[in-house]
């Protein structure tokens, strides 16, 4: 039986492919393995979003394409946002690839691998609008999670992210059928979903005419043995009071809000055609710690967009201050060909740009470490993920973390027998860098 694996980078809407490609290769007799560097297929869902991520995908690919020389697979395909946004690029400058396919080809996979282990080439890049985002997955998360994709693509025109060029405009998914998605989901073991798409907070409005990311957190709260819902990317301008009532008042719907706002000044805001400013960010976090008491919120910023003065950056760091987020992520900024920001007059230098960053990042540091301190002596509820044969404890997440991007709760249990996926309570002691520490109860 052939062997495929695959390696998927980038964000969770990427793995949501991964996850429906997998699917139909596993339905369609191959086996899937983990271990892609002992696979005879080998598929890259690659992401192109930033130079960073564009320079990891391509690593990727000659790391494998040097594997298949070596012999020890046999073919190479390419999917992913990268394949999209370099469709000649990549066939023309990579010789390796056996496959190469675009956003709207991912419901052909199974083809192409099967012609490319006959030795024929394929190279598919079909209107994004064929792009299929519903159908049966194999879940690359542990069996306790999962993400639920509510929708994707973005008609919000940054003026620094290539992502509507990539991914076209915003295409949200039936309700109906992300509720069958997510009883199936939760049929299987799932306790926590957390939901992402390029925009949450617009959700349906191009299917629906109006927001009905409410809505559907009510219906998904209506799951016998969903225990968490967790919210990523929710744009600050979207986010209403309806939505923060059902946050409120449905004990599903984690009080956890992910938040990107990119900065804080508005004459920066105004470039990247983001609306807002510093006075109306502070009015809207204030809102929604009132409206939902005990919300953790998580933002991501960025450092020397083009323009950015002294006096911008200093309103930033003041105003990351003056909000103490629970959470924060700061990158700088990186010009991607084809947006108007990269051909933006006033360009800021590398140096300073990164410079600026771990200015942030030191601030927030600081904001954490205090935060984290303040919890010693409170009891949290816990998801337990697995054991740290290191550390030789265990650890999980509090509703505080999102997967994969935020903190841990490491805990001992004094004996008692815990699984991956158990629901605990456990008792801070300690904090650990931005992770916190303690013991079962």
């Amino acid at each position: 039986m052939t062997k495929v694996g695959m390696v998927s980078l980038g964000c969770p809407k990427n793995q949501m492919d991964a996850e429906l490609m997998l699917a139909r290769l596993e339905k369609a007799g191959f086996r899937i393995t983990a271990e892609s560097g002992l696979a005879d297929v080998v598929i890259v869902n690659t992401c192109g979003f930033i130079e960073d991520a564009k320079k990891e995908s391509i690593e990727n690919i000659l790391e494998f394409a040097q594997l298949k020389k070596e012999g020890q697979i046999k073919k190479i395909l390419v999917t992913g946002c990268l394949a999209e946004r370099y469709q000649q690029q990549l066939v023309a400058e990579i010789p390796e690839c056996d496959g190469v396919l675009g956003l709207g080809a991912n419901a052909d996979i199974v083809e192409a691998v099967n012609k490319a282990l006959e030795g024929e080439p394929c190279y598919r890049f079909p209107p994004k609008s064929d792009w299929v985002l519903d159908g049966d997955r194999l879940l690359t998360t542990p069996h306790f999670f999962a993400y639920l994709r509510i929708a994707d693509g973005c008609d919000n025109r940054c003026t620094y992210c290539a992502i509507p060029s990539i991914r076209g405009g915003l295409r949200s998914r039936r309700m109906d059928t992300l509720v069958d998605e997510a009883r199936q989901l939760v049929a299987g073991g799932v306790k926590e979903l957390v939901l992402v798409a390029q925009d949450t907070t617009v959700y349906g409005l191009d299917l629906y005419g109006e927001y009905r990311l409410p809505q559907l957190l009510r219906e998904l709260c209506a799951i016998d043995g969903l225990h968490w819902i967790r919210l990523l990317y929710c744009y600050p301008e979207h986010i209403t009071d309806e939505l923060l009532e059902v946050m409120a008042s449905e004990e599903k719907v984690l009080p956890y809000v992910d938040m990107p706002i990119q900065h804080a000044s508005g004459a920066v805001l105004r470039r990247m055609n983001r609306p807002g400013d510093r006075d109306s960010l502070t009015a809207l976090v204030a809102h929604m710690r009132q409206k939902v008491p005990g919300i953790t919120l998580r933002t991501t910023v960025m450092t020397g967009f083009p323009g950015e003065t002294k006096q911008d950056f200093r309103e930033l760091c003041e105003f990351i201050k003056e909000a103490k987020f629970d959470r924060l992520g700061c990158f700088a900024y990186s010009p991607e060909e084809g947006t108007p920001a990269a051909t933006m007059p006033d360009q800021v230098s590398n140096k300073l740009k990164e410079r600026r960053r771990d200015m942030v990042m030191e601030e927030q540091t600081r904001l954490m470490d205090a935060a984290n301190a303040a919890k010693v002596g409170q009891e949290l509820t816990v998801l337990v993920e697995s054991f740290d044969k290191y550390a030789e404890c265990w650890f999980g997440r509090s509703q505080a973390d999102a997967p994969d991007i935020d903190g841990k709760v490491f805990f001992t249990c004094s004996g008692r027998r815990v699984h991956p996926g158990d629901m605990i309570r456990v008792r801070i002691t300690d904090t650990l860098d931005w992770d916190l520490m303690g013991e079962m109860i």
